[in-house]
């Protein structure tokens, strides 16, 4: 990080905290050239859900939930640890503070689609809400239709 008094750009963070609930993260940096102390705050993205409840983005409960939909299948931790990081690329740009859980249910379906069908559909079948063996056949038939939101009273 760049000192903000002398704009020396190898500041290093001395600590970091969480704040207003675990809403956020304060850093305390020491800049090397000066001697100086600073303070960022850094907000953490938050996931809306369903019932209007927000919690923060947890990379663990993305990875549990891809290893799970990946359970028994050929997927290596580097194709997981890049999902996980391939979903924060696709969230953070939008510069919104919340993404609901389509938003990021669609994040994780985009690259796990790429690299293993059947994983794809299986998480597909749990976030989409499949209600019975006819849907998981349309997917099958469509597999690079996209992730979309379950249509209610049709499934």
């Amino acid at each position: 990080m760049r000192c903000p008094f002398c704009r020396h750009d190898d500041s290093r963070a001395l600590d970091s905290r969480p704040a207003d609930e675990g809403g956020a993260v304060r850093r305390r940096h020491s800049c090397p050239s000066c001697n100086r102390r600073s303070t960022t705050g850094e907000v953490a993205l938050l996931v809306e859900k369903r019932s209007s409840a927000t919690d923060p983005f947890s990379r663990q409960k993305v990875i549990t939930g891809v290893r799970e939909a990946c359970q028994g299948r050929p997927v290596s931790e580097d194709a997981l640890a890049l999902t996980d990081q391939r979903v924060k690329d696709a969230v953070r740009p939008t510069g919104r503070l919340v993404v609901t859980t389509h938003g990021m249910g669609t994040a994780i379906l985009v690259p796990l689609q790429e690299f293993d069908e059947v994983s794809y559909r299986r998480l597909a079948s749990v976030y989409r809400g499949f209600t019975s063996p006819r849907c998981l056949e349309g997917e099958v038939r469509h597999p690079r239709a996209g992730p979309r939101e379950p249509k209610a009273g049709r499934q």
